[in-house]
């Protein structure tokens, strides 16, 4: 948890549309089994101290890495788990005295589906011990500075730790994703969200939940995309995958007719990209079926309400000026983009 690793982040020469680079990777499995907990433990060299106190065989198999974000930082810890049991203690005089919010986590049901164990706010300043055995830890580090956390003595109120852990985890699933440009857009975010959870109000809790929805909706857009032709994927799915209701994830969505509207918009997009094509001449009705459109009237009825074409005028006719339509269309100002998640919808519809 070296809060020193936000200083190794990416020079500021990149080219700031490139994807965010992970700024540490380090993993025990370049050390002999026997050797893996001493790597383990000089990670945290000067501000923490670790004590093996149970081990399942002779090996510490652990893998960590870290995402700068300007001022904050954002560490994944995959851990052995069960069977290995280890004590993290404070240092007295420790060599930074950042904050850093702890997300212990333990394994889903489904791979990659982590639980959050508990969520608590430390400091390196102050005395702290723990005993854990986790599968792994999510960890954000803040610097001392934040207007917020100018105490000794800071709790996040227990009514906002969900809603902490859930945007926490979804930042992490989407930091892979994220530009270079946009660091310091999520690192106000984030930090404008802890702020929130801290010392809430009405309006600074509202605000949290736009940024958790923001980052649903670009996380559900990212499954939505990946599947796309896979005829199982549903709402109700998607709702058990993201972790949220289908009312919400409905509202979320609102602004675009609702999630299932969605759905059936980028896979009717992806049918037009494909007529357009010259290079295909499979019949439409088959086209249409890979896609999820099993009724061909149907299809095409939908196809002319989306477009104003109908999938054969599309194919005869080309989409160089209906493109282009649809693209004026989706530049023009719209009231939906003046929040986030209006403006990532509206980004998502691109062609």
């Amino acid at each position: 948890m070296d809060a020193r690793v936000h200083t190794a982040g990416q020079s500021g020469r990149a080219d700031a549309e490139k994807p965010l680079q992970c700024a540490v990777d380090i993993d025990t499995s370049t050390a002999p089994p026997a050797e893996q907990f001493d790597l383990f433990r000089s990670w945290y060299q000067g501000v923490a101290d670790t004590e093996l106190l149970q081990e399942r065989s002779h090996s510490f198999p652990a893998h960590e890495t870290v995402w700068d974000l300007g001022p904050l930082a954002v560490m994944f810890l995959n851990l052995p788990g069960n069977g290995y049991r280890y004590r993290w203690r404070h240092l007295k005089n420790p060599s930074v005295d950042n904050w850093y919010l702890s997300l212990p986590l333990s394994k889903g049901r489904y791979t990659g589906n982590w639980q959050v164990v508990k969520t608590t706010l430390q400091s390196f300043a102050e005395p702290y011990e723990c005993v854990t055995e986790n599968d792994a830890l999510l960890a954000l580090f803040l610097p001392r500075d934040l207007p917020f956390i100018q105490s000794s003595r800071i709790e996040i109120r227990e009514e906002s730790k969900s809603l902490l852990a859930d945007y926490m985890l979804l930042l992490h699933r989407s930091l892979s994703d994220l530009r270079a440009v946009g660091v310091s857009h999520i690192a106000t975010a984030t930090t404008n969200l802890l702020a929130a959870c801290v010392s809430p109000s009405h309006d600074r809790v509202t605000e949290a939940q736009r940024v958790i929805d923001a980052v649903i909706v670009e996380r559900a857009a990212k499954i939505i995309a990946q599947r796309l032709n896979d005829q199982s994927l549903t709402p109700d799915k998607l709702c058990r995958e993201l972790g949220v209701s289908r009312s919400r994830l409905y509202r979320m969505f609102e602004p675009v007719g609702g999630i299932s509207n969605y759905i059936r918009h980028q896979r009717l997009l992806k049918t037009r990209d494909i007529l357009s094509d010259s290079l295909d001449g499979r019949p439409i009705s088959t086209i249409a079926g890979d896609w999820g459109f099993m009724d061909p009237s149907a299809y095409s009825r939908m196809f002319r309400k989306e477009f104003g074409i109908t999938p054969k005028e599309a194919r005869v006719e080309g989409w160089g000026g209906a493109q282009a339509a649809t693209l004026q269309q989706i530049s023009q100002p719209d009231s939906r983009v003046h929040t986030l998640s209006g403006l990532l919808l509206r980004n998502s519809f691109g062609p």
